[in-house]
């Protein structure tokens, strides 16, 4: 039977839409790699690969409604959360162009009662997360506080009467907080509603139709509804009101229009060439203003992820090779992240081996023990390497243990998978052997860590 599927394939390579074999395996690949997360509904959603204008992928996967039995379709309109913020930053940004601020002010010339701790924060601090304004999310009484819908002016209150977390400009600490002021400073100066300005000159210039403001009223068709696990498997998330995320959190779109959007944005169809090389300069976290900024291999990726109760988002996009992808999830987890990284790697032609893939290697109880230590990532992260029964666990800072798999040696470097988290380990030796260095591989991004 694999013989006579391989046959199959080769015809079928010939004559769908005249599309080359490669171009129908990587398709197929593609679909495979977003197939691998669905198990037990791990991931329901809608995941869209573009290169250019070919569509490579568009797809849903799971149900949009478990209750009705209804599927994800392309169409299926999510909750993005903080992927909102990009399009916060490119109002911002649009309304320098128009002469109405500079992101360079002070944010006290926008908003006369900031706090007086605030008077050396820019617009630019908070497009950055360089403010020191404390993230309100974290707030012991969030959770409750957010159930209720509130006014812009109570949430600014909410936080406003906190003491910064450093110093404005000295470090890169991200912040909801941020954008919420963002949101006010573009109502003061335009005269209008944050979703009326996101409907006028985003939405409608771009076509993007099934994208717009949530509101806790708003009857929509076609929405996903949000799941998470639970102890007997999926459960309905309960949301915080969705007044309360504004212009931090608060867009619903699809998988369609963010193709639109990142098309519209980087062709040039809404900000100068100034505008744009600003939003996506990598700055203090290797953020940009709105967006994450990374050099992998050479290549520049943009990119942000979004969670809020019920759903999470990815979307990326390679600026030089035009790929984008966009994977959006109504089940909370770490999927769409795991997965766009696999997807976009794919798209670019590298190599990617699935969690069904990997294949265990016997390893001696004894030579465990080289391995062991903590290792730092960051001044404030690090990954303590520990011993359980007959293998290996990994544990960040503050969260648990996680069993790892050993591959094997590659180059001369051990190397372990991770499979919950989707990551690879690899030890680094010094001269003499000794393991003295760990590189972390995941989502598509190198991070080394040295021994203490």
């Amino acid at each position: 039977m694999r013989w006579f599927a391989g046959a199959m394939l080769g015809v079928l390579c010939a004559t769908v839409s005249g599309q080359s074999a490669s171009e129908v395996q990587m398709q197929a690949r593609l679909d495979q790699v977003a197939g691998s997360y669905t198990a037990d509904n791990a991931f329901m959603g809608t995941v869209l690969v573009s290169d250019g204008n070919q569509i490579l992928l568009d797809k849903g996967y799971g149900m949009a409604v478990l209750e009705w039995n209804i599927p994800n379709r392309p169409d299926v309109k999510f909750r993005l959360g903080s992927v909102t913020k990009q399009f916060t930053s490119a109002l911002v940004l649009m309304m320098q162009q128009d002469g109405r601020l500079k992101i360079e002010d002070p944010v006290s010339k926008y908003m006369q009662n900031a706090p007086k701790a605030w008077e050396k924060i820019t617009i630019a601090n908070l497009l950055g997360h360089t403010s020191g304004i404390p993230n309100f999310t974290n707030f012991k009484e969030f959770r409750v506080w957010s159930a209720s819908p509130h006014t812009l002016q109570e949430e600014l209150v909410f936080f406003g009467d906190k003491p910064l977390d450093f110093e404005p400009g000295s470090k890169f600490e991200y912040s909801n907080s941020n954008y919420e002021v963002l949101g006010a400073i573009l109502e003061k100066v335009s005269g209008k509603g944050y979703g009326d300005l996101l409907r006028e000159r985003i939405f409608e210039p771009l076509g993007m139709n099934d994208s717009g403001l949530d509101s806790d009223d708003l009857i929509l068709a076609r929405r996903a509804e949000g799941y998470m696990p639970g102890p007997k498997g999926l459960m309905v998330a309960r949301s915080e009101s969705m007044s309360v995320p504004f212009s931090a959190g608060s867009i619903y779109s699809t998988t369609g229009d963010l193709l639109k959007w990142e098309q519209g944005l980087f062709g040039g169809k809404l900000l100068s060439a100034d505008s744009l090389k600003a939003m996506t300069a990598p700055g203090k976290g290797n953020y940009g203003l709105g967006l994450m900024i990374r050099n992998e291999d050479g290549l520049k990726i943009v990119e942000h992820g979004g969670g809020i109760e019920g759903f999470n988002s990815n979307l990326m996009y390679a600026p030089d090779k035009a790929i984008c992808v966009v994977v959006l999830s109504n089940v909370n987890g770490m999927a769409p992240a795991q997965m766009g990284g696999q997807l976009l790697d794919v798209a670019l032609g590298r190599k990617v081996v699935l969690a069904s893939e990997r294949k265990s290697e016997p390893i001696a109880k004894a030579d465990l023990a080289k391995f062991l230590g903590v290792y730092n990532l960051t001044p404030a992260f690090a990954l303590t390497i520990a011993e359980a029964g007959d293998g290996l666990t990994a544990q960040g800072t503050g969260q648990p243990a996680i069993a790892m798999m050993y591959e094997g040696v590659k180059d001369g470097h051990a190397r372990f998978f991770i499979a919950p988290v989707n990551a690879e380990i690899e030890f680094v030796p010094d001269s003499d052997g000794k393991i003295v260095s760990l590189i972390l591989h995941q989502n598509g991004v190198n991070v080394p860590a040295k021994k203490n």
